[in-house]
């Protein structure tokens, strides 16, 4: 089975917000992959991958990274594929990490979600896919659908609580 996404974190202690990610990839039963590479650590090999990404069938990266953050950019730079960037919060509340991946100078695009936002980088991935694939379409409109049952259960929920000022 080809990956058709990968997930790129700058380091493995980003792994528990990108697990919101791949358990909602996994969720979906979208094939991907998972990859610790760091821009200023192992520029070789984030080269490598990402000049070799689309000719492996990837087509969609979600790439996070904090500080810095330059991952998401420098691998957009190398791919005609879309990159997802995903900011990390581990300095100054993640808003350098969110900085330098939104302000991408013109002709190098990311595609950024909110500061560890890792569902969203995934979700955001599933649209770029089901466009070009209608059972994964279905498959997240019934996400979505849920997603709106929960809130419609839980307005009902609030409605039982009594207060004695409590309108409705």
């Amino acid at each position: 089975m080809t990956p058709k996404v990968s997930i790129i974190m700058g380091s493995t202690s980003d792994l528990p917000i990108l697990r919101k990610a791949a358990d909602f990839l996994d969720s979906m039963g979208v094939p991907f992959e998972m990859n610790a590479l760091s821009a200023h650590r192992t520029p070789a090999q984030v080269e490598e991958f990402a000049r070799g990404a689309e000719a492996r069938g990837l087509k969609v990266i979600i790439a996070a990274a904090g500080m810095a953050a330059a991952l998401p950019g420098v691998i957009a730079a190398m791919t005609p594929l879309p990159v997802i960037g995903l900011p990390i919060d581990s300095t100054l509340q993640g808003q350098d990490a969110l900085l330098s991946i939104v302000q991408m100078p013109p002709g190098v695009a990311v595609a950024t979600v909110g500061i560890n936002a890792g569902l969203n980088a995934a979700v955001l991935a599933v649209q770029m896919l089901a466009l070009s694939d209608s059972e994964l379409a279905a498959r997240l409109a019934d996400y979505r659908a849920g997603l709106s049952a929960k809130i419609v259960k839980a307005n009902e929920e609030l409605s039982q609580i009594k207060y004695t000022h409590k309108t409705n």
